[in-house]
């Protein structure tokens, strides 16, 4: 079930012109966290910048997948290119894995082998938390997108990790002020590195179950199959199917059995309509097909 509470502002436009604003954001703060890390020898902003990085990366990955997911359906492909944006998370997911592992070697080694030079701590907290901000307003700009879109919600936890690399950058920012101990910046970026693994994972996850054409989570389908049940005229139903497109894209297909006089009457298309509008009230199911047969029809395969 979705919450189908429009955004307003700025939030309700367009997923590109979202993930656009996005991308232009990302992008100056990773020019800033670069820049910062340079100057203040900070290991946990550089890994932050390359996060952001990363991320801008990932945003353009997104973009063009929703540019080719709003192509128009053709006889090649009847569903049009909707499952494009979920071969882009697949790469967001991917990628974050990859980060994480640089990232996490990288802290470990500095942790090994600190090294000499200072950490400008004043620095380093100025520009984490020019960083936090604005992630903060990039993750505000996708929360509503990212409930109906697989490939925005890839961009909008991205975002979110970034948030989080900001706020530990900033803690290790504050002990290397309060306290000059070193260490704790190979150590945020370490934990930059850890909060990275569950969202990446969680994500792929999420792809692995439409690529194999899973039931949506929180489609309960025999709820489903009792509703069907319920509607006059419907004796039984059997190769009942939920899968779905992409997050918010369910689609769904049944056989449905219904009683002699209904279909002889011609009471099979208002039967039909009931269906239909039934999951597309009750279980935001706008695109599903049924074939309807009449009591007496012998099926010539097994059914499940």
């Amino acid at each position: 079930m979705h919450d189908h509470a429009p955004a307003s502002g700025v939030r309700g436009g367009s997923n590109r012109r979202l993930l656009s604003i996005s991308l232009g954001i990302t992008s100056t703060v990773f020019v800033v966290q670069v820049v910062g890390a340079i100057l203040s020898g900070s290991l946990a902003l550089l890994a932050d910048a390359a996060h952001m990085l990363t991320d801008a990366a990932a945003l353009v990955i997104a973009l063009i997948a929703s540019a080719v997911a709003a192509r128009p359906a053709n006889d090649r492909r009847t569903f049009g290119y909707q499952r494009a944006e979920v071969f882009g998370a697949l790469a967001n997911g991917v990628i974050l894995l990859g980060l994480s592992l640089w990232v996490g070697v990288e802290a470990i080694t500095r942790l090994i082998n600190p090294a000499e030079a200072e950490v400008a701590g004043g620095l380093m907290l100025g520009v984490a938390a020019v960083g936090l901000i604005a992630n903060a307003v990039a993750m505000w700009l996708l929360g509503a997108a990212q409930r109906t879109s697989i490939n925005v919600r890839g961009a909008y936890l991205e975002v979110l990790g970034d948030l989080l690399g900001s706020v530990a950058v900033i803690v290790a920012a504050v002990v290397i002020l309060l306290t000059g101990w070193l260490p704790a910046d190979a150590i945020a970026s370490l934990l930059i590195a850890a909060m990275i693994v569950p969202r990446a994972i969680g994500l792929l996850r999420e792809v692995v179950s439409v690529l194999s054409e899973a039931t949506p989570k929180g489609v309960e389908v025999d709820t489903i199959r009792a509703h069907i049940l319920g509607t006059p005229g419907v004796v039984a139903v059997h190769d009942l199917h939920v899968w779905q497109l992409t997050r918010g894209a369910p689609v769904f297909t049944a056989h449905v059995v219904v009683d002699e006089e209904a279909y002889a009457t011609g009471g099979a298309a208002r039967i039909l309509s009931d269906l239909q509008g039934c999951l597309a009230t009750h279980f935001d199911v706008e695109h599903s097909t049924f074939q309807l047969e009449p009591a007496d029809h012998v099926e010539h395969e097994a059914h499940a």
